[in-house]
């Protein structure tokens, strides 16, 4: 339940973030403009001036897409840049792509290589020592097993899965491994070897554990495949699970105010949007 709570909290804090950027957003509109005048953002200024805003991007779905195959008109596509592209509208500049890598990914900002890093990052403590975050989305997990395991019947909520009659599976040295541990103190666990697939499916069909952990993004496309699953929560198709909840986003460098400001209002102004891309490309997945 703490953990869930913890989740919960990180949620929370991105919605707070959101109504508070509402409101920014609002404030600026009756003021006269939602983007910073001259003088007022040195890192603005530095955009228009160079003609270009420079976006850190290393492919990771459902929110950031490469497309290699060069049908689709553009090199990359997903939530991630589609908030880049607007941005640059915005400001009247282009768009320029910058490779990096999950090592250089943060670094990059501080050595003003790209203006931001829209490669998706999920905000922790040590990041944000670092880096200052625009929220959109958020990554989560959800618990699944097989529809017709008669000790599933009459489990109705994740917490209801915290009980010694119901064994649950995982990856050893798996993102989720310490979560399941602190999750489920009440349950049997079953730490098993990483097979190379999203998450312990071959536990659950051999009846070896009633659930497992899956991220919310692949979860949807290991349902459409392997038939006669059941997921906890339920809801929207586990798509808003709070569990383990870690908010998602693009990152800029430290002490830019105004640059911070502006693009959070952007982004929530933008919030539908982003959403239904996401959406669009989980779907794609199954």
């Amino acid at each position: 339940m703490q953990q869930q709570d913890k989740g919960r909290g990180a949620l929370a804090r991105w919605a707070a973030a959101a109504m508070l950027a509402v409101l920014s957003m609002h404030a600026a509109a009756q003021s006269g403009g939602a983007v910073p005048a001259p003088g007022q953002s040195p890192r603005i200024d530095a955009i228009r001036k160079a003609g270009e805003l420079r976006v850190g991007v290393l492919q990771n779905a459902p929110w950031l897409i490469q497309d290699l195959s060069g049908k689709s008109g553009e090199a990359w596509s997903g939530p991630a840049w589609l908030l880049a592209k607007e941005t640059a509208r915005l400001l009247g500049v282009k768009l320029t792509a910058v490779p990096v890598s999950h090592e250089t990914k943060v670094p990059v900002l501080a050595a003003n290589q790209v203006d931001m890093t829209i490669s998706p990052l999920a905000e922790t403590a040590e990041r944000l020592k670092v880096v200052d975050f625009v929220l959109y989305s958020a990554t989560s997990v959800c618990m699944f097993g097989r529809a017709g395991n008669d000790r599933l019947a009459k489990i109705a909520s994740v917490d209801d899965l915290n009980q010694p009659g119901i064994t649950i599976a995982y990856f050893t040295g798996g993102a989720e491994e310490a979560w399941v541990k602190a999750r489920f103190p009440k349950a049997q666990l079953r730490a098993v070897a990483n097979s190379g697939a999203t998450a312990p499916i071959e536990e659950i069909m051999a009846k070896r554990a009633d659930a497992a952990p899956i991220n919310r993004v692949p979860w949807v496309g290991l349902n459409h495949k392997v038939r006669g699953l059941v997921v906890f929560p339920a809801e929207a198709n586990c798509q808003q699970s709070t569990e383990k909840a870690s908010p998602v986003g693009l990152a800029i460098d430290k002490n830019q105010p105004e640059f911070l400001a502006w693009l959070r209002q952007v982004a929530v102004a933008m919030k539908p949007t982003l959403d239904a891309d996401e959406m669009r490309i989980i779907e794609q997945t199954k």
